[in-house]
């Protein structure tokens, strides 16, 4: 049967076409994650992002406390995180000036995606904790997920499937030109 493939269970054929991610596969195995874990800042891509190249670490601004990176595995085009450069695992542990950075970075993020791709809106949060959904637990993040009206298309409902338009690369540097000084 050409473009349906059979359930490996019961080798019925159960009428579905496949697009296939295998990138996202080592984010879900974890296979990417350093032998020690993230706990660590040595093993922390939050704590190492800032000290590679723009163009490898996907950073697109670096404020005193804090940075703005995309996500490399978005929920929509231009999903950005707002990290402190500090270790710190609880939005508790923030003092007051990084609390006040993170703010303003995740203001200013909002407005340069809504400049460069126009969104109609945002998800913001921060997963607190593995039992949250953290995936990376040990370094505080804040998510600024752009939205527009239509996106929850059949791609990621019925194909559980995100379609990125644009190479993470591309869309860093679009944002790293109109980010405010």
């Amino acid at each position: 049967m050409t473009g349906v493939e059979r359930h490996a269970d019961s080798g019925l054929a159960d009428g579905l076409e496949r697009l296939w991610t295998p990138h996202r596969m080592t984010y879900i195995s974890g296979e990417d994650r350093p032998e020690g874990g993230y706990e660590k800042p040595t093993g922390c891509p939050f704590c190492l992002a800032p000290g590679r190249p723009a163009e490898e670490s996907l950073v697109v601004a670096r404020g005193e406390h804090v940075f703005a990176v995309l996500n490399l595995y978005p929920y929509n085009p231009g999903h950005l995180l707002v990290c402190p450069y500090r270790h710190v695992a609880d939005y508790t542990e923030l003092d007051a000036p990084e609390t006040a950075e993170l703010a303003v970075f995740t203001k200013a993020a909002m407005r340069v995606v809504r400049q460069v791709s126009s969104a109609h809106g945002f998800n913001l949060g921060m997963n607190q904790g593995g039992v949250a959904g953290a995936g990376i637990a040990a370094h505080l993040h804040q998510h600024v997920v752009p939205r527009w009206g239509g996106d929850a298309n059949f791609m990621p409902v019925i194909g559980r499937t995100k379609v990125l338009p644009q190479l993470l690369t591309d869309t860093r540097d679009l944002f790293a030109k109109v980010w405010p000084a």
